[in-house]
């Protein structure tokens, strides 16, 4: 992955966030008002702040009514949801597990289907986080039973110390990814209320990733997935010293921060897709999808979110990954000719701004790669990288709706990027100030609907 491109440690700091913030309201004070419903802007509709609480129960009530049908309407619910889904009651969790085609849409298969779920994922803690080479004493088996034909220093490929040496690379990467995950905020260095029971009950033969990471002695370094790209031209915010690695809290023993169980889903993925194992970035889509599980009011489903972001994130990556493979890169799938499509929509809405960066030979990789290949999620805070996702995956084509966020990105700072040098574009681009994605969206789908 090209780490300058992506900037994948470089988060915003509050200084930036009011950069843009300050950007927005000088340049489009109508975006203020933030309260406003995503279908209500397209119908020019104004509402007050003290009608919104009436306007909020009801479409509360609207979810909840689509929500309650035996079998849900998927073309209802992507209606609703496009406009935004709203948090309480676990409704945004809820429909995220539908629009991602983890839930079935029949609601009397949901126990049987979820119960099966969850047993799956067990079973990957049960074979995929074992370390070779220990057995318990009930099992009959001694340390030297069990390495008496493998060992560390066995040099067959088939080997299981062999394997669990090479996925300890990958681990590294994952660890050094999620420790810094969303570094703006507590959560994910806050202890979960539902540790893996499994790994930590000291009765089983399992340990925690934690741990493995701290007993090896591989340096992430050796196994940065780098990926040659253009120098990221990125505001002194975003500087790594501003979130160094080893100023995180120690948890008491039996207790997992959120980092933790989401390193363990990625491990999982990454061990079960070797094809495309892990790559620098995943972190990111994964963070949104487990906060917002992990969130969710009702005990019952938060109880299981490490197990359901898993298998929603594995469904999104089966869309997404082909953005992670650097063999396809030059592919009619790949991220390139993604890339490229973000410009040829611009070429076509708005032709001057289009030849303004073409001018200045400002090349859609120098930003667009980011944008695409994380949807959006180092662009914007998290609550608004969730409303972008609401729209996003309600959208029938999500992944070119994405194209249409983007180009509304560009054409919503057109005035700046025309008045603007090379330098100066660059750093708009990289380091985006709008921050109502309201605004964005708007913008998107009246492209969308002008096609």
């Amino acid at each position: 992955m090209r780490r300058a491109c992506l900037s994948l440690a470089a988060r915003r700091s509050s200084a930036c966030w009011l950069k843009r913030r300050k950007f927005q309201q000088a340049n489009f004070p109508e975006s203020n008002n933030s309260f406003l419903f995503l279908g209500e802007r397209l119908k020019g509709k104004q509402r007050h702040l003290p009608d919104m609480s009436t306007a909020y129960k009801n479409r509360i009530q609207e979810f909840k009514s689509a929500l309650g049908e035996e079998s849900i309407n998927l073309t209802t619910l992507r209606e609703l949801s496009f406009s935004g889904i709203p948090h309480e009651e676990g409704l945004r969790s809820l429909c995220w597990k539908i629009l991602l085609n983890y839930l079935p849409l029949d609601q009397t298969l949901w126990d049987s289907f979820l119960k099966k779920q969850r047993e799956v994922y067990s079973q990957f803690l049960r074979e995929m986080i074992i370390q070779p080479g220990i057995a318990k004493a009930n099992l009959g088996l001694s340390r030297a039973d069990v390495t008496l034909e493998d060992h560390p220093l066995n040099p067959n490929p088939d080997s299981r110390w062999n394997t669990y040496f090479k996925d300890n690379e990958i681990l590294l990467q994952i660890d050094k990814d999620v420790r810094r995950l969303y570094p703006d905020m507590a959560f994910f260095q806050r202890p979960t209320d539902y540790p893996c029971q499994l790994i930590l009950d000291p009765q089983n033969d399992y340990e925690t990733l934690r741990r493995r990471v701290e007993q090896t002695t591989l340096k992430a370094q050796t196994v940065n997935r780098n990926r040659s790209g253009v120098t990221n031209v990125s505001s002194p915010g975003k500087s790594l010293n501003l979130y160094p690695s080893n100023e995180y809290e120690v948890l008491p023993s039996g207790s997992e921060a959120h980092w933790e169980v989401v390193e363990r889903i990625l491990f999982i993925y990454a061990k079960l897709n070797p094809g495309i194992a892990y790559v620098q970035g995943m972190n990111e889509i994964v963070g949104p999808i487990y906060y917002t599980f992990a969130t969710d009011p009702s005990s019952s489903w938060k109880e299981h979110a490490e197990a359901d972001t898993f298998f929603c994130f594995t469904n999104l990556m089966s869309e997404n990954r082909d953005n992670f493979i650097k063999s396809l890169d030059d592919s009619q799938c790949g991220i390139t000719c993604r890339m490229e499509s973000v410009y040829a929509m611009l070429r076509d809405k708005d032709h001057e701004l289009f030849l303004k960066l073409e001018e200045q030979n400002i090349k859609p990789q120098y930003f667009t790669f980011r944008w695409l290949t994380l949807l959006l999620s180092q662009e914007f805070l998290l609550p608004d990288v969730i409303r972008i996702w609401d729209s996003l995956f309600s959208d029938r084509d999500r992944f070119h709706f994405l194209l249409l966020v983007c180009c509304a990105m560009l054409i919503l700072i057109r005035d700046s990027l025309l008045s603007g040098d090379f330098t100066s574009n660059m750093r708009l681009l990289q380091d985006y100030p709008i921050s109502d994605v309201h605004l964005i969206l708007t913008k998107a789908k009246e492209l969308q609907e002008n096609c």
